[in-house]
């Protein structure tokens, strides 16, 4: 059984479990996107409040559903029977395995719900992309060959919530493709990517031992804190890349404090729990980059 579970879980009311259960440190990558692509939205003169409120509301579904899925999948599996880190609800043995899944699909069919009326007000092939997200949800360690197990979650949220999210936003409302929205997206989806590098270089040791092979696992402890400093630059050069279209756009400089700070707590050879704030810090510098550039953007247009 997990650490975490065994010291808090037994003080945690229902309800506290279930909100622990959905993650609440992953949810800055669910809202920094839409951030960031109505920003560039704001920038084209598109700017549409309500279908920004429904993208947000798909994104946040979308990310409580993976959580909860992932939950599931990783405890039947038995991923999660002794890991360091933040308490799993099927892992831990607090909840029954079928609510879990029970509250994984409640929350992937309202993403589903929400995309559909977006779709509909907007074009209708956004279909196909919502059927890609919530399948990608649901596979990425559930079903017979989860291909988070195979050293692609990263490349998954990169494209998720990154690419598709932030240009999805900035789509359905500016309904056209722009290079600026790209150059966010990009930022955005190296940040997201860089909250998945730190959970799973935290779970090296367990994930080895599980044959759970996450590109942690491939590549090694130092290569993967080696990669997460690519990551944070990369969302460096694409904030400098839309900075061409407005220099407002270097608000989003505000996340550099809380990237240096999880830098230096992943270069200098944290572990274990001592990378749990890591992940906080991280989804800080995502949120504020996103807060920052859309609030540039707004500003610029």
């Amino acid at each position: 059984m997990a650490h975490w579970s065994i010291v808090n879980a037994p003080s945690l009311s229902p309800t506290q479990l279930w909100v622990a259960g959905a993650r609440p440190r992953t949810l800055p990558a669910a809202i920094a996107p839409v951030l960031a692509g109505t920003g560039a939205a704001a920038f084209a003169d598109s700017f549409v409040w309500w279908k920004a409120l429904l993208a947000l509301g798909v994104s946040l579904a979308l990310q409580i559903g993976v959580n909860y899925a992932n939950d599931y999948s990783d405890g039947i599996k038995g991923t999660d029977d002794d890991r360091v880190g933040p308490l799993r609800l099927v892992g831990s043995g607090l909840v029954p395995a079928r609510s879990v899944k029970r509250a994984a699909l409640l929350f992937l069919a309202i993403g589903a719900a929400l995309g559909f009326a977006l779709a509909a007000t907007t074009t209708w092939w956004l279909l196909l992309v919502g059927v890609a997200a919530i399948a990608a949800a649901w596979t990425y360690t559930g079903g017979p060959s989860p291909y988070g197990y195979r050293a692609l979650g990263e490349i998954s949220v990169f494209v998720f919530f990154g690419l598709v999210a932030v240009l999805g936003t900035a789509y359905v409302q500016i309904e056209d493709f722009t290079w600026l929205a790209l150059a966010a997206a990009i930022g955005v989806g190296a940040l997201a990517c860089a909250i998945l590098v730190v959970n799973n270089l935290r779970d090296i040791p367990t994930d080895s031992v599980t044959g759970k092979r996450t590109l942690a696992v491939v590549m090694g402890d130092l290569n993967t804190r080696r990669f997460f400093t690519v990551l944070l630059l990369v969302a460096l050069g694409a904030l400098i890349w839309a900075s061409v279209f407005t220099a407002w756009a270097l608000l989003g400089l505000i996340a550099v404090p809380f990237a240096v700070r999880a830098r230096q707590a992943v270069a200098s050879g944290s572990r274990a729990m001592a990378l749990v704030p890591v992940l906080r810090d991280t989804g800080l510098a995502e949120l504020a980059y996103a807060a920052g550039l859309a609030l540039g953007l707004f500003i610029g247009a």
